[in-house]
């Protein structure tokens, strides 16, 4: 069976899909490795990994490349970061995570992975890390009851024009006494106050709590 490019720095073999692996012999979180003609892949686990789980719903837009800069809000461990470190080679990844136990091992996957520079930070307040400038694509994966207005915060100061947003949607952080459809109506409403839909993906079943949201400016 051949394994093959699907986007650039995606590779898809035996039904899941698998990354470059930036530092052969290395796992990152339990996942499984995988060597084809000299060359190592990582498995992504869209169990582990809410924007794997959005590709193997059938996500379309992907706006990560080989030289891409992105702001990644609720970087948390780094399982997701990992995979797009992978992608994104020879470009950057300012992973942001308030969490100071989380944090401590994001600093040490960015110790074998120089494309990731951990931020401890709080997303609410952008001035924090303001000096990174613009960028490309802002991901977000932040469990708070004001995540939509976090991601739009953050929007306006970084997000280039033309740019991806992608936003992993908690419902329940939000409010937990509605349905989740309904939720995600409000949220829907407040984000085209600034940025164009262009995806909406239900994670069920690899994330039964969470919307995925692709987004352009």
């Amino acid at each position: 069976m051949e394994i093959k490019e699907v986007k650039e720095g995606l590779y898809y073999y035996g039904g899941d899909y698998y990354t470059k692996n930036y530092v052969p012999g290395k796992k990152v979180y339990g996942e499984k490795l995988l060597t084809i003609d000299g060359v190592e892949y990582r498995r992504w686990d869209a169990f582990r990994s809410k924007l794997a789980g959005a590709l193997k719903k059938g996500l379309k837009d992907f706006p990560f490349s080989k030289k891409a800069e992105i702001l990644y809000l609720g970087a948390s461990t780094g399982t997701t970061v990992s995979h797009l470190s992978d992608i994104c080679e020879d470009g950057v990844i300012y992973a942001v995570e308030h969490a100071p136990q989380m944090m401590e091992k994001l600093m040490k996957l960015a110790e074998r992975r120089d494309n990731i520079v951990p931020i401890l930070a709080d997303a609410r307040m952008p001035t924090e890390y303001e000096d990174i400038g613009e960028v490309g694509v802002l991901y977000q994966d932040v469990a708070q009851p004001d995540q939509v207005r976090i991601l739009l915060l953050n929007e306006r100061k970084f997000l280039k024009d033309g740019g991806s947003a992608m936003l992993c949607l908690k419902t329940h952080s939000i409010d937990v006494t509605k349905e989740k459809e309904e939720t995600l109506k409000g949220a829907k409403e407040e984000l085209k106050t600034r940025l164009s839909i262009e995806e909406v993906i239900d994670l069920d079943p690899y994330d039964k709590e969470h919307y995925f949201i692709a987004m352009r400016k």
